[in-house]
C-alpha cells in the first residue's frame, strides 16, 4: 500500500516538473504567432516609409504636361527667333504657332504641312518639325532677374478713358504684365514656370522665362526709321502724300522693295522683300462694322510711343465727334508703341495694350499687333513701301 501510494505521489510530482508535449507545442505556435504577426506589421510599415520618402523624392524626368509645355514652347521660340512670330508665347501648339511653321516652312520653298482642322487644334496636336534645327535654341527657359527698370514703367492705370487722358503716360497694370511682355509671353506661361511668384514680383526677385530676344520699352524711342511727332495724335495727322519722315541716315539699313501684305481672312501680316518672304507675324483686323480698307496703300510715316486721339463715335462707327480724349504714351495706350500711318487718315499698322487679343478680337479698322512684333516690323519698312489688304 504505501509503495503504491508512493509511486502515485512521484507521478503526480512529474506531471508537474515536466508538462506533456502538447502545452509545449502549444505555446510554442503562439509564440510563433506572435512573431509572424510582428513581421507582417513591420513590413507593411516600412514599406508605407518607402512609398512616402518616394513620393516625396522629386523626380528627375519631367512630367508629361511639363515635357510638352517645354517642346511646344521650343518650337515658338525658333519661330520668334526667325522672325515668323507665334504671337504670344504660352507653351501649346495653337493656331498661330501653326500658321507660323507654315509660313516659315514656305519662305524656305517647303510644303507647309496642313494645319488640323480647329477643333482639333485644342487638342494641343504637336506638327511635323522635322528638319528644323530647334537644338540650336540651347535651353528654352532660361533664369532671369528683375531689374528696377523692368518696373519703373509700371503704376496704377484706370479702366476709364476718361481718367487715363489725364495721366501722362500709360503704364503696366503691374510687374507681371511687365515681364510677360518683355518675354513676348502670357502671364499664365509664367505663372506654371513661377508657381506662387508672380503676384509679389519685386526688383532681385530671380523668374525663369523663355530665352527670346528681350523687347525693351526703353529702347523704343531708338529704333530707326521712325519719327517723333510731339502733342498732335498721331491718328489725326493731315496725309502729306509726298512727305517720308525720317532721314536718309534713319533709313540706311532698312531693306528696298518691301511689301507689306495683310491677308484679314488668316489674321497675318506677311513681310515680303521682292517675291521672299522675310517675316510674319499674327494680326487683329478690323470688325464687320469697321472694316479694314482693303486695297493697295502705302505707309506714310511711322511715329514711336504715339498721343491718340479717342474718339468713341470715330472708332465705332467711322464719323468724327467733338467729344474725345487725347491718350499720352505708354504701353498701354490703345495703338500701344509704335504707329505706322498709311495714306489713309486714320488708319494705320499699330501696336496694342491688350497682346492677348491680338488674332482674336476685332479693331476698328487698323491693323494691330503685340508691341514686340510691331518695333520688329518697323525696323524692316519705310515710308513709301507698298501695303495691300486684301
Amino acid at each position: 500500500m504505501f509503495a503504491l501510494q508512493s509511486n502515485n505521489r512521484e507521478g503526480a510530482q512529474g506531471a508537474r516538473h515536466f508538462p506533456n508535449n502538447c502545452s509545449i507545442l502549444g505555446r510554442r505556435s503562439h509564440r510563433v504567432r506572435v512573431l509572424f504577426r510582428f513581421a507582417i506589421i513591420a513590413v507593411l510599415i516600412s514599406n508605407g516609409i518607402l512609398s512616402a520618402t518616394a513620393r516625396k523624392r522629386p523626380s528627375r524626368e519631367p512630367s508629361p504636361k511639363k515635357a510638352n509645355i517645354e517642346a511646344a514652347a521650343r518650337l515658338q521660340i525658333f519661330l520668334d527667333r526667325a522672325n515668323f512670330s507665334p504671337g504670344k508665347l504660352d507653351g501649346t501648339y495653337n493656331e498661330f504657332t501653326w500658321k507660323a511653321l507654315g509660313l516659315y516652312r514656305q519662305s524656305r520653298g517647303e510644303q507647309p504641312q496642313l494645319p488640323p482642322q480647329k477643333g482639333k487644334l485644342k487638342s494641343n496636336v504637336a506638327p511635323d518639325v522635322t528638319g528644323l534645327d530647334l537644338d540650336r535654341i540651347g535651353p528654352v527657359f532660361v533664369p532671369y532677374t528683375v531689374t528696377d527698370a523692368d518696373l519703373a514703367s509700371v503704376g496704377p492705370l484706370p479702366s476709364s478713358v476718361a481718367a487715363q487722358a489725364k495721366l501722362k503716360f500709360l503704364p503696366y497694370r503691374d510687374a507681371a504684365d511687365a515681364i510677360a511682355e518683355k518675354f513676348h509671353s502670357n502671364v499664365h506661361l509664367l505663372e506654371q514656370l513661377n508657381p506662387g511668384k508672380m503676384k509679389t514680383i519685386k526688383a532681385g526677385d530671380q523668374l525663369m522665362v523663355p530665352n527670346v530676344e528681350p523687347f525693351e520699352l526703353a529702347l523704343v524711342k531708338k529704333i530707326k526709321p521712325g519719327s517723333e511727332v510731339a502733342l498732335q495724335a498721331a491718328n489725326e495727322i493731315e496725309d502729306q502724300p509726298d512727305a517720308q519722315a525720317g532721314t536718309p541716315e534713319e533709313h540706311r539699313g532698312t531693306t528696298a522693295n518691301v511689301v507689306i501684305k495683310i491677308d484679314t481672312k488668316a489674321n497675318t501680316l506677311e513681310v515680303y522683300e521682292g517675291e521672299k518672304l522675310i517675316a510674319a507675324y499674327p494680326v487683329t483686323v478690323g470688325s464687320a462694322q469697321t472694316v479694314s480698307p482693303i486695297g493697295e496703300w502705302k505707309v506714310r510715316r511711322i511715329t514711336k510711343m504715339a498721343t491718340f486721339r479717342y474718339d468713341k463715335e470715330m472708332l465705332k462707327h467711322g464719323q468724327r465727334s467733338g467729344n474725345f480724349y487725347l491718350l499720352p504714351p505708354g504701353p498701354r495706350n490703345p495703338v500701344g508703341v509704335m504707329w505706322i500711318a498709311l495714306n489713309k487718315k486714320g488708319i494705320g499698322i499699330h501696336g496694342t495694350n491688350s497682346p492677348d487679343s491680338i488674332g482674336h478680337a476685332a479693331s476698328h479698322g487698323c491693323i494691330r499687333l503685340a508691341n514686340w512684333d510691331v518695333v520688329r516690323l518697323a525696323t524692316k519698312i519705310k515710308p513709301g513701301d507698298k501695303v495691300s489688304i486684301h
